[in-house]
């Protein structure tokens, strides 16, 4: 198995595009980004020389995800925004706001959909396993939510080139 910075560094943009369509803010994306990473390291010596690790990776994402929904549902409402600092990880000079906010626009099914078929790189079957529901079921998920971006968002002809 390869030393554990080199799964960071061929995974950790993938892990924290898909991250940032999940939860949409930048700065709960990279918490949940780290959270990943912080988890996986505990994680990777026990993990089968077979695994696939990027299925592997963005399951850790996902549940890691849903941590930080849950957590900003008990959160006290903070009032004032601090400002928004861009992201050093990944490309921070292609992101798209409108792209990301369209992703954000769609229902959590979908969204999720979309970000770990497109995002993540992973088949339908993964998606239904770490979702729960069918493959079918996420692979029309994924097609209504690429339908609904291709409508909502201006420069829809790039979707495809996001991965």
């Amino acid at each position: 198995m390869p030393p554990f910075d080199e799964i960071v560094t061929e995974y950790g943009a993938m892990v924290l595009r898909v991250c940032r369509a999940v939860l949409g803010g930048a700065a709960e994306a990279e918490d949940a980004w780290s959270e990943t990473f912080l988890s996986a390291l505990k994680a990777y010596p026990g993990l089968p020389a077979d695994a696939n690790v990027e299925a592997w990776l963005v399951t850790i994402a996902h549940r890691k995800a849903i941590d930080v929904r849950r957590a900003e549902a008990r959160r006290a409402v903070v009032a004032g925004e601090p400002p928004d600092r861009p992201s050093t990880l990944g490309r921070p000079e292609d992101w798209d706001g409108d792209l990301w906010a369209a992703l954000g626009a769609l229902p959590d099914r979908q969204r999720t959909a979309v970000a770990y078929h497109y995002l993540g790189g992973l088949p339908y079957q993964e998606i239904a396993a770490i979702t729960g529901g069918t493959a079918d079921a996420a692979r029309r998920a994924a097609a209504d939510g690429v339908k609904k971006l291709r409508s909502t968002y201006p420069g829809s002809h790039r979707v495809r080139a996001v991965r």
